[in-house]
């Protein structure tokens, strides 16, 4: 029996295939990590311009009832900036400044009430996505 010194070349290339199967997974747990944190971090974005329309909403309501309550009227606006500036539902362009998100509101009247329901949405690398969040205004002071 011969005492072999070195290793082999089938050795060095199971060696190999073996780093590369662990260098793919360690690649693709990372790029899953990004996705997932750009995901997180577009939902907590998207989210936090709602509840910011919702604010305006409210502050807009308790400055005058009565223009609040006329400009629910119209049942859907996009507040690319947050002004009754333009009505009916937003389209390519009317991104919130500076970001990938669409931020309307639709608007049901029923005279003493307004329901609002504020919808961000936006486009990725994952598809469409939206985020919602509704409040229902009253004249809080005429009870």
């Amino acid at each position: 029996m011969t005492n072999q010194k070195g290793q082999s070349l089938f050795e060095v290339i199971v060696a190999m295939a073996i780093v590369t199967m662990i260098l793919t997974a360690v690649v693709a747990l990372a790029a899953t990590s990004i996705r997932n944190t750009t995901s997180s971090r577009n939902e907590a974005t998207a989210t936090r311009l709602a509840q910011e329309a919702i604010e305006w909403l409210r502050g807009e309501r308790d400055a005058s009832w009565q223009i609040f309550a006329n400009n629910s009227l119209t049942p859907t606006w996009c507040f690319e900036t947050l002004s009754w500036s333009k009505a009916g539902p937003c389209t390519a362009g009317d991104e919130v400044a500076g970001t990938i998100f669409r931020r309307g509101a639709n608007f049901a009247n029923a005279g003493t009430s307004v329901e609002a329901s504020v919808v961000v949405s936006w486009a990725d690398a994952q598809g469409d996505h939206e985020v919602r969040t509704s409040t229902l205004f009253t004249d809080w002071r005429t009870q």
